[in-house]
């Protein structure tokens, strides 16, 4: 699912800021454990979240209602029900309603475009995820569209994913965000290095792609029609992994040193009639090549979770005040 689901938090009014000092991560490994730093985004999120409980309590006690999260699924997809059940309890966790909006997989996009509308409508409902893949049969740029631009806290609309090209302030596609932010907030250097992403979707790498320019570092585009990966990935200071493909870089690919940021979450059997979760890089054997990587699970996902809220809160309180402000009562 890395290809799913970002830089600087726009706030405004009582909107959640990021804090600027770095959370703890992983100390790096010593000579003895002989394994690398391993860039944990759960102590950040956790930092996000305390002060995310605080300001939607403070969001309800101003405008007298708690924003709900809307998140659209259609039909059933492993990677998916992982990601959006860890969304739902990061909601529950910091006192905001996230409401499960599920579709069967034969649903029309005509049919599916009127729940979304139905969902743009609804002045409880502050932000709206469609969660993707979506069935073959339904237009990817037809369903986007239909969200409402001010309600679109994932950054795939037209118009959010044109002001985050031209450095404008936006939704962010919060999983790109969360791949820099975690490199950032563990103190890696971005400017002047070779970084390298794997990925060219619409909602991780090339919106990754960008916030990492932001950031002044030399950036290559790799995906599925780039002959011989290895040769490029071997080049990167820094890795960014967004493809969907459980395993898809190994050790051998990587130059020594490397920092990683896996942002793959795919389910595969664990070889005792279970199931585990796996990132697209080969963590067995790229743990004796890099310096530093985030786990699978537990490295970006729950930062992109964290982050996706201080979202919704932004966009709860942008439609709040212009509410208010529409009916006179801007000083509530």
């Amino acid at each position: 699912m890395s290809d799913r689901r970002d830089g600087t938090i726009v706030t405004t009014g009582l909107a959640a800021t990021v804090p600027t000092t770095p959370a703890p991560v992983a100390e790096t490994a010593t000579a003895a454990t002989a394994g690398p730093r391993l860039l944990a985004g759960g102590p950040i999120a956790a930092e996000i979240r305390a002060g995310l409980t605080a300001d939607f309590a403070a969001f309800k006690e101003r405008w007298g209602y708690v924003p709900t999260l809307a998140i659209v699924l259609v039909g059933a997809d492993a990677p998916s029900a992982v990601y959006l059940g860890q969304i739902l309890r990061t909601c529950e966790k910091v006192g905001v309603q996230g409401r499960l909006v599920e579709i069967g997989s034969d649903v029309t996009a005509d049919a599916l475009c009127n729940e979304i509308e139905s969902l743009n409508a609804d002045p409880a409902v502050a932000g709206i995820i469609v969660q993707m893949p979506l069935p073959a049969h339904v237009p990817l740029r037809t369903v986007i569209d239909s969200i409402d631009p001010a309600k679109d806290i994932d950054g795939i609309h037209p118009r959010n994913a044109g002001l985050l090209s031209l450095g404008y302030d936006g939704f962010l596609p919060a999983t790109a965000q969360a791949s820099v932010e975690i490199l950032k907030r563990s103190g890696i250097e971005i400017a002047g290095k070779r970084v390298v992403v794997v990925g060219r979707s619409n909602v991780v790498g090339k919106p990754a792609a960008l916030l990492l320019l932001r950031e002044h570092g030399t950036i290559s585009i790799l995906h599925s029609k780039t002959r011989d990966l290895g040769h490029y990935t071997r080049d990167a200071e820094i890795l960014i992994v967004a493809a969907g493909k459980p395993g898809l870089v190994t050790g051998e690919m990587l130059s020594p040193g490397v920092v990683v940021v896996d942002v793959g979450i795919n389910v595969v059997p664990d070889g005792h009639g279970a199931e585990r979760l796996v990132g697209d890089v080969d963590f067995e054997s790229a743990q004796g090549v890099v310096s530093a990587i985030t786990p699978v699970p537990g490295g970006v996902g729950p930062l992109t979770n964290a982050l996706l809220l201080t979202h919704l809160l932004r966009a709860a309180t942008d439609q709040a005040e212009r509410g208010a402000a529409t009916t006179g009562d801007a000083a509530r």
